[in-house]
């Protein structure tokens, strides 16, 4: 099994016919994805990729059944076709769009608020590569070539970076039960806690990699979790050791304002939960295998 995404999981592209949308819409479809429709405003009742279109996320819901939304609508208008996903039944919206507005994902953090916890829509990104469940499905950018089915999962808000860690466990033999990529923005939808939960109660997964970078509070948050919640055990690789303090550093959430915000500061915080540290790049499969072994 996996968490979120699995192969009977329906899928519901925005974008579908745009270039980007169809891309990526046929790799997902080729890899296994059960996509069942697409969303373009005013090309409703056509057919793209052997698929039907539809003009509203609420009608296609209503026809299709779908219960996980991939957005590739450009960045103006993704914060309204992520709120319409929310209003709409669908369970998890992934959206890959980067450099949404900050006001427009304060805006969305707002909106969703409005439903009760059980049914409120889990937002994967934005800015992120997506999520996979190797040898099911994947609703996101990423080669999916690289992934190993297997049992432990990865939580990254690099995508770069998490496509990394995939590649060598693979070269190690070590398989991923479900890779996600919650994103670099300052506002995300899902934290590293938020998915941490997930795997910790995921039975087929055994451990799990978690992927930070400077800026932020949340690998602190997530040591905190691993520390007084987790079972299981987490390898964790931070980016950014060599960033100057107050520089922006490539991801918009990239920047160091506050104690426990540096990359070192992170690593020491998630070294004292008992976090094992993947102390560079090419480090993750040898120290992501000692930790399973």
């Amino acid at each position: 099994m996996a968490i979120i995404i699995n192969k009977n999981t329906p899928v519901l592209v925005l974008g579908l016919t745009g270039r980007i949308g169809s891309f990526h819409s046929e790799e997902m479809i080729k890899y296994g994805t059960r996509v069942v429709g697409g969303v373009t405003p005013g090309k409703g009742g056509t057919k793209h990729l052997g698929l039907p279109v539809f003009n509203t996320v609420k009608g296609a819901v209503s026809e299709t059944g779908a219960e996980v939304a991939i957005c590739f609508v450009p960045p103006p208008f993704a914060s309204d076709a992520i709120m319409e996903c929310a209003d709409s039944g669908i369970r998890t919206c992934v959206c890959v769009a980067d450099g949404i507005p900050t006001q427009d994902m304060i805006r969305v953090k707002r909106f969703m608020r409005r439903y009760k916890a059980e049914k409120r829509m889990r937002l994967i990104g934005p800015n992120c590569a997506g999520i996979i469940s190797p040898g099911q499905a994947f609703a996101g950018l990423m080669p999916p070539h690289i992934y190993l089915p297997g049992r432990v999962g990865i939580i990254g808000r690099s995508g770069t970076l998490g496509y990394e860690a995939a590649s060598q466990m693979k070269d190690h033999g070590i398989g991923v039960s479900t890779s996600v990529g919650i994103g670099g923005d300052p506002i995300n939808g899902s934290s590293f806690r938020d998915i941490l939960e997930m795997f910790e109660k995921d039975p087929d997964t055994d451990a799990v990699v978690l992927v930070g970078e400077i800026g932020g509070p949340q690998e602190a948050e997530a040591a905190e979790y691993i520390r007084d919640r987790m079972k299981k055990p987490v390898a964790a690789y931070i980016a950014g050791l060599s960033a100057p303090k107050g520089r922006r550093m490539g991801h918009a959430g990239a920047i160091v304002s506050a104690f426990g915000e540096s990359a070192q500061e992170k690593v020491d915080i998630l070294k004292q939960a008992g976090v094992h540290i993947v102390p560079t790049p090419s480090s993750f499969g040898k120290t992501v295998e000692a930790m399973v072994a």
